[in-house]
């Protein structure tokens, strides 16, 4: 399976991916659930975080903490059952 930070690079880089048509779930872990941001909330990625715009701020989210990417709603990638906290 790719690892998050290539797939997330790719669909940021590459010029064939549409980023619009992407959603990413990380787990939200003060509401304890998944938590839903569009690509385009992303404003950086790094090795170990994407910042993301949300409310008006500016969030940290540890990779690890991404569960699933969605290309239209669509399952793309999902995080092995093994790997989760």
């Amino acid at each position: 399976m790719q690892p998050i930070r290539e797939l997330l690079s790719k669909i940021m880089w590459d010029p064939n991916e549409n980023p619009e048509l992407y959603s990413i779930f990380y787990l939200d872990r003060i509401k304890n659930k998944l938590a839903e941001v569009t690509f385009e909330d992303i404003i950086s990625i790094s090795e170990n975080f994407m910042l993301i715009t949300h409310d008006d701020e500016q969030v940290d989210i540890p990779l690890h903490r991404v569960r699933e990417v969605r290309c239209e709603g669509k399952l793309i990638w999902q995080r092995p059952k093994s790997e989760m906290d």
